[in-house]
This record gives structure tokens, sequence and C-alpha cells, in this order.
């Protein structure tokens, strides 16, 4: 289980079909609309709910204001089988931060990667901070955990992926990488870089190049632009800009290749 705070995120975890179960309450906090109308999506579900005496969830939740609800919520189980159809796979080596943990996950979803593996060494994705900054990215993407990074490397490099890793200075620009393959991306520690150990194990070395005085990007930053590097580049096929009703960017390989053999 894993706690999940605020009203956002139960809805997250509610349209994500993710088994809630239970809900607590502040004091009064039943009065607002919307607040209420989760809370019965909830109970309908299956949860239980526990409206709170006044003070006491203030003394439980772990931020200096707290939101008024929590809920506790069934811990997804992704495996590196989920991944098995993915174009791009996000690989976190000791990343240690939980805001970047959460961000990545956050970026790697909005950017349409199709999972993230948290490394053994890298912060619990479904810690408290991780999923706030996730803002409910950890219940819409595959997050595995519970892996070595020899084995996730392994799996993935037996899947056919290429394996790139980003560094701050040294690697091909992310702008001349070929990312209509499939990629997996790894990332490692915020301070350290991936180890030279662990660069001999890749095939490619990736760097976002930079304009300024900055000595690196922080790694939830680097990941998100190269993640939307992937995106734009797999938002264009043969010329052909694929685009979705909503006008946005079609994300994956596979509806790429059917939208363009369509048209």
């Amino acid at each position: 289980m894993f706690v999940a705070e605020g009203v956002k995120l139960l809805d997250c975890a509610l349209d994500a079909h993710a088994p809630v179960e239970s809900v607590y309450v502040a004091a009064d906090a039943l009065g607002s609309p919307g607040i209420r109308e989760s809370v019965e999506r909830a109970l309908t579900a299956g949860a239980r709910a526990f409206e709170l005496g006044p003070g006491v969830l203030e003394r439980v939740a772990l931020t200096v204001t707290p939101q008024p609800v929590l809920a506790v919520v069934r811990t997804p189980e992704a495996t590196l089988d989920d991944l098995a159809d993915a174009d791009l796979v996000v690989v976190c080596v000791d990343v240690r931060d939980p805001g970047n943990a959460g961000a990545l996950i956050r970026s790697a979803d909005a950017s349409g990667a199709g999972g993230v593996v948290c490394c053994d060494g890298s912060v619990d994705p479904f810690n408290p901070k991780t999923v706030r900054a996730s803002a409910g990215s950890v219940l819409h993407v595959p997050v595995v955990t519970g892996v070595g990074t020899d084995e996730a490397l392994s799996w993935l490099r037996s899947r056919g992926f290429v394996l790139r890793g980003a560094v701050s200075e040294g690697g091909t620009a992310h702008t001349d990488v070929d990312w209509s393959v499939r990629s997996a991306l790894v990332l490692g520690n915020e301070a350290t870089g991936l180890s030279d150990q662990m660069r001999q194990q890749l095939d490619e070395l990736v760097t976002v190049h930079m304009a300024g005085h900055a000595e690196s990007l922080n790694v939830a930053i680097a990941g998100a632009v190269l993640f939307f590097e992937a995106l734009r580049q797999r938002s264009t096929l043969g010329g052909v800009k694929v685009v979705s009703k909503s006008g946005l960017p079609e994300v994956g390989a596979p509806r790429l290749r059917e939208r363009a053999a369509n048209e």
C-alpha cells in the first residue's frame, strides 16, 4: 500500500482503477462538493471512508500544510514484461531524491514513455513525496521496482532496446540521436551520474548541450528534455506530422506506423 495525499491524487487513483483501500477526510472537509464527490466515488469503488476529528489529519500527514484528504491505495505491481511493447523505457539508477524521481515519472508519462524502471538503490517511487511529485503519474505509467540494474539492462537488450545513458558531457548531442528506434534511457545519481562501469555497458552516451555557464542540468530536467526530443522525433514519420484528434502528437511507434499507413 501507499499513501496518496490530496483529492487530486485520490481522483487519479480512481481514474486509473487502482484499488483504494481507505480514505481519511479532515473534519468538516466533506462540506466541499468536490471532496464529497471524490469520497463518494471511492465508496462506490469499494473503499472505506473515515471522517477524522479536528487536528488528527494534521498530526499524521507528512506535509506542513496537509491536504484535507488522505487515501491508502494498493501499489501497482508492474514487471519488466509489462514493458515488452514499449518504444522508450526510462531506467533510474541510484536516483535518490523523491522529487527528482517523481518529476521523471511525470515527464515520462507526459511524453508517452512506455514505462519506468527504478532499479535497486533508487528511491521508492511510491514514497509519498515521490507520489506527490509525480502528480499521479505513478498510476498511469508502468513503474517497475525490485530489480537490479544488470537484470534490467540484460532484459531490455534481449528485447531489442538500444541502451543509452545520459551524461553531462562527452555524449552524442541529444538532437542527433535516432530516437525512432526502441530505446532505454539510463539516468544516474544526482551527484555522481553514471559510473564508468555502467557507461561501458551501454550502447551510446547522450548529452544535452548547454549554452550558458551551468555545469550540468538537474537529472529531472535533463530527463524531460530527452523524453520530449524522443517524442518530437516520433511525432514525425516520413515527413508526415502525426497528430491526434486533440491536435497533440500521437505517441508510440505502433500508432505512428498505423496512422502513416492509413494516410
